[in-house]
């Protein structure tokens, strides 16, 4: 018997195999856009790096950015607060279980390649009523005792299957650039907030040196009012200048404790519980060799350009699967059992069935829902593919920004070394002209205040410059794909090749 059900499986199997080797895959297969990139970012060649700050800054064409580019600024502080940042973060946390999660919907959706196996068993007891037997006797009231097992297959005929599995693949590449995003955006906020913080507490101790000045300044132009020398607009313009600066301490004091917040939210804690030491401008390098990767390598690397292939790769997948449901689906499904009204019975040759055969389903009508199903599947394509192009524009136009405010950054910070060197000049004479008894104290003090005004400036965009370099490391991608050694935090950096971030 069961020879016999082998062989009629056996000539099925054999009947429905050239309709298998006959499959196909309908829909289109993703091809990634082509993007024209030129061999630069900006309408111009490469600004020439300029002397400021005592140092040059320099592009490095064709250079890498390392996954953990914060150790370009040599900073123990801002390395150990990013780092402790990255295991405790919640946001990269809920990033890492969404790909997790995404992963694992993959992993389900490959069991549709393979045979469904069940079994099941019931006992009931039973009356049948006369009626459904097509009797005029008397219902019959017995016990019913089931086994059975059964076998499904869905035969993949015209690629619906393999383009949903298609569909969870690309959802998962999407949410591992995710998982990317989050990475780099993190390390980016906290380095950017490290170094406002720091500019905020230069700018305070300042602010706190120029008021300390205007009211030595102030205290002096009062004495020559009193003396008859002096005139009380000048003391009511140095008040004002005095009140104006002791407003900004407030102000200020707001910006340190609001970035010392966010650093604790970014490292997951409570702002009660940021214990990390202040890191002032002083403590962090600038990068003076920074690495520009090649305009056509950006499309690549750039998580939120990923994200948006991903996207378009899932809408492409979409359309095969809205065209596959127009087709009629094939199924292959078997099923043996035994059904007796006592127990001991199920063993016995009459109490067992079987069953075996193809299933088709055919759509016939729909009012037109799958039809309109597919052309909504193409719109959405046409939709992934406009985001997917504006985001590499918008990608090349944040790196073309960088790199201009950059070369801004270096302008300006070289204009105002000149203006510091000058007013340190003319406070040294000064200085010496009241020693000589030609100019009052006054007079001296003036001038460094208008020297502490200009270092503040100064301040402001060496701080700026740090920032701008942090951004166009971040628009180039942020180096996850790229692990490099850790530079050691001493003038000429030996690579330690046993330290590696997690992405």
């Amino acid at each position: 018997m069961i020879a016999r059900h082998a062989s009629g499986m056996n000539r099925l199997l054999f009947w429905m195999l050239p309709l298998v080797l006959a499959a196909c895959t309908v829909g289109p297969d993703f091809v990634r856009p082509v993007t024209a990139t030129g061999p630069r970012y900006g309408a111009g060649a490469l600004p020439e790096p300029v002397l400021a700050g005592g140092v040059v800054q320099r592009l490095r064409d064709g250079g890498e950015v390392p996954a953990n580019w914060w150790h370009l600024f040599r900073s123990a502080g801002l390395n150990a607060q990013v780092d402790a940042a990255l295991v405790a973060n919640p946001t990269l946390q809920a990033a890492e279980a969404s790909l997790r999660q995404s992963q694992d919907r993959l992993r389900a959706g490959y069991g549709v390649f393979y045979p469904h196996v069940a079994l099941a068993a019931g006992v009931t007891r039973e009356r049948a009523a006369s009626a459904e037997q097509g009797t005029a006797s008397s219902g019959t009231l017995f016990n019913l005792f089931t086994l059975t097992g059964s076998i499904g297959y869905a035969l993949d005929v015209f690629g619906g299957a393999h383009r949903s599995v298609e569909l969870l693949q690309a959802q998962t590449s999407g949410q591992s650039a995710l998982v990317h995003a989050a990475y780099v955006t993190l390390t980016a906020a906290l380095v950017n907030t490290v170094i406002a913080r720091g500019a905020y507490l230069d700018e305070r101790d300042t602010v706190r040196t120029l008021i300390r000045l205007q009211q030595a300044q102030l205290a002096a132009t009062e004495s020559a009012e009193r003396s008859g020398f002096g005139s009380h607009a000048a003391v009511l313009t140095i008040r004002s200048l005095l009140d104006a600066n002791q407003a900004l301490l407030p102000a200020l004091a707001l910006k340190i404790t609001a970035a010392g917040d966010l650093l604790a939210t970014l490292g997951g804690k409570l702002p009660a519980e940021q214990t990390a030491a202040d890191i002032r401008l002083a403590e962090l390098s600038l990068p003076l060799d920074v690495p520009l990767s090649l305009p056509s390598a950006l499309v690549q690397q750039r998580p939120d350009i990923l994200v948006a292939q991903a996207d378009l790769h899932a809408a492409s997948a979409a359309i095969g699967v809205a065209t596959a449901a127009l087709f009629p689906a094939i199924t292959l499904d078997a099923s043996y059992g035994a059904a007796a009204n006592r127990f001991g019975a199920l063993s016995s040759g009459a109490a067992r069935f079987w069953s075996i055969g193809p299933g088709v389903t055919a759509p016939v009508f729909q009012g037109g829902a799958l039809w309109y199903g597919r052309e909504a599947a193409r719109d959405a394509y046409q939709q992934s593919l406009a985001q997917y192009r504006q985001t590499v524009l918008t990608a090349f136009a944040q790196v073309a920004d960088t790199l201009a405010a950059l070369d801004s950054d270096g302008r300006v910070l070289q204009a105002q070394d000149a203006a510091v060197a000058d007013a340190d000049a003319a406070l040294g004479l000064l200085q010496v002209s009241v020693q000589a008894g030609t100019l009052s104290a006054g007079d001296a003090l003036a001038g460094d205040v208008l020297r502490q005004q200009a270092r503040v400036l100064r301040l402001q965009t060496v701080a700026l410059r740090f920032q701008d370099t942090v951004a166009l490391l971040v628009a180039l991608g942020g180096g996850w794909w790229n692990p490099s050694p850790t530079p050691t935090l001493t003038p000429t950096p030996t690579p330690d090749p046993t330290e590696h971030p997690r992405p």
